[in-house]
């Protein structure tokens, strides 16, 4: 069986690789470009634990085909920090002790991502929804909604400090 090219920008970085047709763009970016931050939860888009950013938008990696993601930009859990410096979202989980095993961590985090970079100041129902793809086995969700609510106040105020 022949393997098809893909180039796209993953995380800011031009990359190139190679993949089955039917392969799911998860399985790519775990095995071909290790990058092991998406998780397979359940493999059919009903967890949110692969979610990702495929052109800006919000995407659930185990649904899409690797082949798709060809000439897209691409950002993964693993780009959303800028060197060592978290992304606010981040530091609030790490502070609001938002997580617990792990697994759902970087969906949650790539989807409230998705949601601060199209709506900088949400309501609390906003967090919600937008974030209700994405499933929690070990928490309640109220410190993972405060954490984004924080990120956002934080995020907020350090735009407010640059402008002067």
């Amino acid at each position: 069986m022949s393997r098809t090219h893909v180039s796209c920008n993953i995380n800011g970085d031009d990359v190139d690789f190679l993949c089955d047709a039917g392969e799911s763009l998860l399985d790519a970016l775990r095995d071909e470009m290790r990058l092991m931050g998406a998780k397979e939860g359940c493999g059919t888009g009903d967890c949110g634990a692969c979610s990702i950013l495929m052109d800006g938008r919000l995407q659930c990696s185990c649904l899409v085909f690797a082949p798709e993601a060809n000439g897209a930009t691409i950002v993964t859990v693993e780009g959303i920090a800028v060197g060592d410096n978290l992304h606010p979202l981040q530091q609030c989980f790490l502070e609001g002790a938002a997580l617990q095993c792990g697994v759902c961590t970087p969906g949650f985090l790539v989807a409230a991502k998705a949601l601060l970079d199209h709506n900088p100041d949400p309501t609390e129902t906003e967090v919600r929804y937008a974030l209700a793809g994405n499933l929690c086995r070990c928490t309640g969700y109220d410190k993972i909604i405060r954490s984004v609510l924080a990120a956002a106040d934080r995020m907020k105020q350090e735009k407010q400090e640059v402008a002067g």
